[in-house]
């Protein structure tokens, strides 16, 4: 592929990687890609566009390799079936080569003339620029209602506070983006699984454009994904290196609770003499000693994974922004 674009870089990488998950989002690709292009060019900086396509049925691939074919700057992915979102964005930060790296969806409701905003602010001191959709062009009640308390409860129980944790359009510093462990449904959690990393956080206003073509793959359905991504948010924030802490602490109130209740059985057996055969707290007691043993247990195999995981990947439980000498 020809490269003629003044922005490309083909001596080595470039300045900045936007990259796009997709998933049936064909009717919008060529205009998007057309609209980055035209943003990023009088931009100055040189940028390559990462489309990740996973797994589209609806002609997505074609589109993409006649696109590429194109446009010198783009790049794209090609998943062999749909994995999720999350792996979509795995995937395009396995693949950026800017040390600036920007997300955005595919559907053209984020708008590419916010990136160089969110450059120049991540370029103030920040590690991740995240967009704010204030003036949000989606359905009320499918939608935006079920954001809102969702933003509200995250940003209370982890401490992250931001008003729009749900917005895809979002500026990260490459140290950051390739350290981000996503897995299931995790791209909803990015900042924060960027500031247990240790990251600066910024957010910024973005507009939001109502959907021109293609049906939105989101809904009140995931709502309960949500949550459960949210347990695991915090299990990871306080618990994640030290899971013993967690699983001992909750065996070992079980487990003293089930002993109170079977010495206070004790006693009525030994000492007054009634028959507790037949007592659902005897079964109560039994329950929560075996449950607390088994809490203590697996808060024991959780440390060896732990610890088996770090020192056999060489990775550390802690980052380092700089080294002064």
């Amino acid at each position: 592929m020809s490269d003629t674009s003044p922005n490309s870089d083909p001596g080595g990488a470039p300045e900045i990687s936007v990259i796009i998950p997709v998933y049936n989002e064909s009717a919008n690709l060529s205009l998007l890609v057309k609209k980055i292009v035209e943003v990023m060019r009088p931009f100055g900086r040189s940028f390559e566009i990462v489309l990740v396509d996973d797994g589209s049925d609806d002609g997505s691939p074609g589109i993409i390799r006649r696109l590429c074919r194109a446009c010198p700057e783009l790049r794209a992915v090609l998943f062999r079936r749909n994995f999720g979102q999350s792996a979509a964005m795995t995937a395009g930060f396995d693949h950026a080569r800017g040390e600036i790296v920007v997300s955005m969806d595919g559907d053209l409701q984020n708008d590419p003339a916010d990136i160089p905003r969110l450059v120049e602010k991540l370029e103030e001191g920040f590690d991740v620029v995240s967009g704010w959709r204030r003036e949000r062009k989606d359905k009320l009640v499918s939608r935006r209602l079920p954001s809102v308390i969702a933003n509200w409860i995250i940003a209370r129980s982890t401490g992250v506070r931001l008003h729009d944790y749900g917005c895809s359009l979002k500026a990260y510093r490459r140290d950051v983006a390739k350290n981000l462990l996503l897995y299931g449904e995790l791209h909803r959690f990015i900042p924060v699984l960027a500031t247990l990393y240790g990251a600066r956080i910024a957010e910024v206003e973005v507009t939001h454009h109502p959907r021109r073509a293609g049906t939105s793959k989101y809904g009140i359905g995931r709502t309960y994904r949500v949550i459960m991504d949210l347990l695991l948010m915090l299990f990871f924030q306080k618990f994640a290196t030290r899971p013993l802490q967690f699983f001992g602490l909750s065996g070992g109130l079980l487990f003293a609770a089930g002993f109170v209740i079977e010495s206070y059985l004790t006693w009525l057996k030994l000492g007054r003499g009634q028959d507790i055969g037949g007592r659902p707290l005897l079964i109560l007691g039994v329950l929560l000693i075996i449950t607390g043993i088994v809490l203590a247990g697996i808060g024991l195999l959780a440390e060896l994974v732990v610890r088996t995981y770090y020192e056999s990947t060489g990775r550390r439980i802690y980052t380092v922004r700089e080294i002064c000498q």
